[in-house]
């Protein structure tokens, strides 16, 4: 699924209609150059989740969780890492299920990992000639049919 988004504000809605339709342990893991606009699509996110507190990138903590929403997000940012790195930090922690509540987790840079986790939601922003931005939406493993289907829905329907 393709959209044209015409610029960040439009780049912050998709978040939030991400934020308030994405189930409890969905993986998104984001993919775009720099400033393509992963981090305003979360903070959107963060605001579609009811998520008070400011949203900002986790370049440096690499992880920044936010807890008070309807669920909790899990923001990561794998820029400064190599694929071993990231492998000793166990995200998988944080899609389990198990040591951390179901939440929604926003992967920036997820080449860094050595293996996409499945199910997951891949999304590429890229910037567009005329400084507007294309969101491809695509699934991956067995992301649910019906789930997916639903939120092409809300997606047309902006």
């Amino acid at each position: 699924m393709e959209l044209l988004l015409p610029n960040l504000l439009a780049t912050h809605r998709l978040g939030q209609v991400l934020g308030r339709s994405l189930p409890a342990g969905t993986i998104l893991l984001l993919d775009g150059n720099l400033g393509s606009g992963k981090t305003s699509l979360v903070q959107g996110m963060g605001q579609g989740l009811g998520i008070s507190e400011p949203i900002v990138s986790p370049t440096f903590t690499l992880v920044n969780e936010y807890l008070e929403g309807r669920l909790p997000l899990y923001h990561f940012d794998l820029y400064r890492l190599d694929a071993q790195a990231v492998d000793s930090l166990y995200l998988d922690l944080y899609w389990e299920g198990i040591e951390y509540p179901l939440g929604l987790v926003a992967i920036e840079w997820p080449d860094r990992l050595p293996q996409w986790p499945e199910p997951a939601l891949h999304l590429q922003l890229s910037i567009t000639h005329d400084d507007q931005r294309l969101a491809t939406l695509m699934p991956v493993g067995q992301v649910l049919p019906s789930w997916f289907k639903s939120l092409q829905g809300l997606m047309a329907a902006g």
